[in-house]
């Protein structure tokens, strides 16, 4: 593959300065890939760090993530067009690839206990300059990064599903939803959509999608909820505790980001239950812990990143398990993109992607 001296990318240099630039292509190391970006989807966190969060950005005491300059984006995928000499003879050039979002360091107390995705540096492709992400030409995948081949006929809508369904399936895994559950399901934005396929092989006694936007809340119960509500017109906690005879329900994912889903879930939620944290969260919240302890004994877990997922959530979506029509609405040339992050806060949308 004939190789260009640079290319065109998405560079940040902080909250709200985003440039469409001519940039070098990066170098190839004896252990890296260079794939030719096929498509990058824009992550909730992409959005929010075009923003001045202090999550990203620093500040309200927390340190600062985002060190640019950097190109954004890590649902990308794309065909190997280079590799060093060292790479594992496992991957081709032309080998059509996704990779984790996250490149672990391999030497820190969690990595050395096999919990990679806890990291202690947590480098994620798209927010730092030594780590490039999938929103240009090229994309190089370093020493360490977690890497996985993807069928060549698979639709390109549905390969860029890969990467955030997989997060998904991981936060399904962290309710360990049995057959006697009653689920709720908070948010039905492209993760929580994602979330249906793999609950639905759990089997869950009833399974209900909560979302404030009628058209997402249509899609999950064309993907496989039993019931949807929209608490924005009617009473969510009183539904479902009418519907478990007051007692709650078993499982509670929190999908939205809003800081009032936590207090929603704590007050449906049974004694006894299971309540699953996923969202980056838009601002705190604040709750009686009480609830969690002495009034109700609720095993709280959270849920990052995407650990031993991706295999799995690669062959749900090739035979059609996890459900995906839709779910990729719009893509953007990379010129488009001050239009496609528009639309990726635009809450009538699902998953928004740049094509380089």
């Amino acid at each position: 593959m004939n190789i260009p001296k640079t290319m065109r990318a998405l560079v940040a240099y902080g909250p709200g300065k985003y440039a469409l630039e001519q940039v070098p292509v990066p170098e190839v190391g004896p252990e890296d890939i260079l794939l030719k970006v096929e498509g990058c989807g824009i992550c909730a966190g992409d959005v929010k760090a075009s923003h001045p969060v202090a999550r990203f950005w620093g500040g309200d005491g927390m340190p600062g993530f985002c060190e640019p300059p950097f190109i954004p984006g890590h649902e990308f995928i794309g065909t190997i067009a280079a590799m060093g000499g060292a790479v594992s003879d496992e991957f081709h050039i032309g080998d059509r690839v996704a990779s984790e979002q996250i490149v672990p360091c391999g030497k820190c107390r969690y990595c050395r206990e096999g919990k990679y995705w806890l990291c202690g540096p947590h480098n994620v492709y798209g927010f730092k300059s030594f780590l490039n992400g999938g929103m240009a030409e090229y994309v190089r995948l370093p020493r360490g990064s977690r890497n996985y081949v993807i069928p060549k006929d698979l639709p390109l809508e549905k390969a860029l599903l890969v990467e955030p369904f997989a997060c998904s399936l991981h936060g399904v895994r962290q309710g360990r939803v049995t057959a006697d559950d009653v689920v709720v399901l908070a948010g039905a934005g492209t993760l929580g959509l994602g979330m249906i396929g793999p609950l639905r092989r759990c089997n869950p006694r009833k399974l209900i999608v909560l979302d404030m936007v009628d058209k997402r809340l249509e899609k999950a119960r064309e993907f496989g909820a039993d019931l949807v509500i929209n608490p924005g017109k009617e009473d969510a906690v009183k539904k479902v505790l009418d519907l478990t005879e007051g007692y709650g329900c078993d499982v509670y994912l929190e999908v939205t980001g809003h800081p009032s889903a936590v207090q929603q879930g704590l007050d449906m939620i049974c004694k006894g239950g299971r309540f699953v944290e996923f969202s980056v969260m838009s601002g705190p919240s604040t709750i009686d812990f009480s609830i969690i302890g002495d009034a109700k004994e609720i095993t709280m877990r959270g849920s990052q990143l995407s650990p031993y997922c991706f295999e799995p959530v690669i062959r749900s979506i090739v035979d059609g398990s996890t459900p995906t029509d839709g779910v990729v609405s719009h893509m953007y040339p990379l010129e488009q993109w001050e239009e496609a992050f528009r639309m990726a806060e635009d809450r009538s949308a699902f998953k928004i992607a740049l094509i380089p």
